[in-house]
């Protein structure tokens, strides 16, 4: 069986998922639920999914799993994680979204909120116990699909009050935003949100067949294509999100994708955060961008949660969560044009989007220049698809085994200078250039993220990095 929690969530084939697997960490997760008093019999348990195939199967197969647990399953249909998130904290009750984010429409996922939030890594660890024993003890639940009642109007309802009056009247009076829709859960709702302040909305890309769109690493094809709409339809900008909407994409006038970790940054800065939790992978330059304290972090929501709480506990006033992909999480209220925007500890796509796009309308500026403004270092990063984990595991044995074999390895990109191992490893050559390499923590992918003086040099190390890391690979199974 492929599944696994990774970063954020459970991952694995859709064949897999398509089955027992589904109803056993569906009833898992309900176990715990109940075992740790975080729910009691006949309560509500919320489910969400994306447009992959293979979501509503999925859906109705945890929603079967659920009410022989003895909870209720309330059927959200196609809902942005966020949104589905939001209702959860407001009606205090559990959920999970069926999803597979970004990655291609072979694999699904499921990812598992308790009725306070997002599960962290403990939670991840007992579900996983109770779903062994059931499974060691043979007693994995069968698929039998079950349908749930229908609760979607109130999770979009509750979604689009939360921004309703974030911005100023007309806030994007004159702008021309396009929204690549494909695939993504959230492209009607997008309309919605940026129409109400004022913005023309081009809709733009709609598929039927599920698109995988990476927002940390988007595609060539991606970018030539967001750049020929910019110049067709004279936009000031594009938006748009992964699959679940949690993850945004936000691109400038010339349809060039914005970094995730700058749309994080400008977010904090909106916000008027004091901390920031950010991973590792995020712009080394972000500490010198705001007035707030920076908590590094491992990569994945569980842990910028985590150390939001932390952050929270000690006194922090306003605590922003973000990460490389551009998924922005709130662990405290905040008060923005004069109102309250409560806490949202969970990724989410739309905030850091109106952020973004409420600066470059600020300042009159097209987001190009709002980026450049920021001065961070020029920042890539990219993947290898289908690298197995095992080899991914064997590279990043061989990296960590001794300071020799690292030089060795990175001996025609420079000469290391420090390294960082909160996740992955990451390399500080000695002309300063930053190079780092890290394992999917969900999927059977390769990353690596790299920093330089500017975006061609940046560009260049990215593809030399990534070419090692093929050379490598090729080598060990000659």
């Amino acid at each position: 069986m492929s599944l696994k929690f990774g970063t954020s969530g459970l991952r694995g084939l859709s064949t897999d998922l398509e089955g027992p697997p589904a109803a056993l960490y569906a009833t898992a997760f309900a176990r715990y639920l109940l075992k740790a008093g975080l729910a009691k019999p006949g309560d509500t348990v919320l489910i969400g999914r994306d447009f992959r195939p293979s979501s509503p199967a999925i859906a109705a197969i945890t929603a079967g799993a659920l009410r022989r647990a003895g909870l209720a399953p309330l059927d959200c249909g196609t809902v942005p994680t966020p949104a589905l998130a939001l209702l959860g904290l407001e009606k205090g009750a559990a959920s999970l979204m069926v999803t597979g984010s970004h990655i291609p429409a072979d694999r699904n996922g499921i990812k598992f909120y308790r009725p306070d939030g997002e599960i962290g890594k403990d939670d991840e660890a007992a579900i996983t116990q109770l779903a062994a024993a059931l499974s060691g003890a043979g007693q994995v639940p069968d698929a039998e699909p079950a349908v749930a009642p229908d609760g979607s109007a109130d999770a979009e309802t509750l979604f689009l009050k939360r921004y309703d009056g974030l911005l100023p009247p007309g806030a994007l009076d004159g702008k021309r935003i396009g929204i690549y829709q494909h695939s993504t859960v959230a492209r009607d709702l997008f309309v919605t949100v940026l129409s109400a302040f004022g913005a023309d909305c081009v809709p733009l890309g709609r598929s039927q067949e599920f698109i995988p769109v990476d927002t940390e690493a988007v595609s060539p094809e991606t970018i030539e294509m967001l750049r020929r709409w910019s110049s067709e339809h004279d936009l000031d900008a594009i938006v748009s999100a992964d699959g679940d909407g949690d993850r945004p994409l936000v691109a400038d006038e010339t349809g060039t994708p914005l970094r995730g970790d700058l749309l994080g940054l400008i977010t904090a800065n909106f916000l008027g955060a004091d901390v920031v939790a950010t991973p590792v992978t995020s712009n080394s330059g972000i500490e010198a961008a705001g007035t707030f304290e920076v908590r590094r972090t491992r990569v994945g929501s569980p842990f910028v949660i985590a150390a939001m709480d932390a952050a929270v506990a000690a006194g922090a006033r306003a605590v922003v969560g973000f990460e490389a992909n551009g998924g922005t999480l709130t662990g405290t209220s905040c008060i923005v044009n004069g109102r309250t925007l409560s806490a949202l500890p969970t990724r989410d796509s739309f905030l850091p989007a109106l952020a973004v796009l409420a600066l470059a309308a600020e300042r009159d500026q097209p987001l190009s220049a709002v980026a450049a403004d920021f001065g961070l270092p020029a920042a890539a990063a990219d993947r290898l698809e289908n690298f197995p984990v095992e080899t991914s595991a064997a590279l990043m044995a061989e990296l960590r085994s001794g300071p020799q074999a690292l030089a060795a390895f990175l001996a025609p990109l420079g000469t290391p200078a420090r390294t960082s191992d909160i996740d992955g490893l990451r390399v500080t050559l000695e002309d300063g250039r930053i190079i780092h390499f890290r394992p999917s923590g969900n999927a059977p992918e390769m990353r690596c993220y790299v920093e330089a003086a500017d975006a061609g040099a940046a560009q260049g190390l990215l593809e030399d990095g990534l070419d090692l890391i093929r050379r490598w690979a090729a080598g060990r199974q000659a």
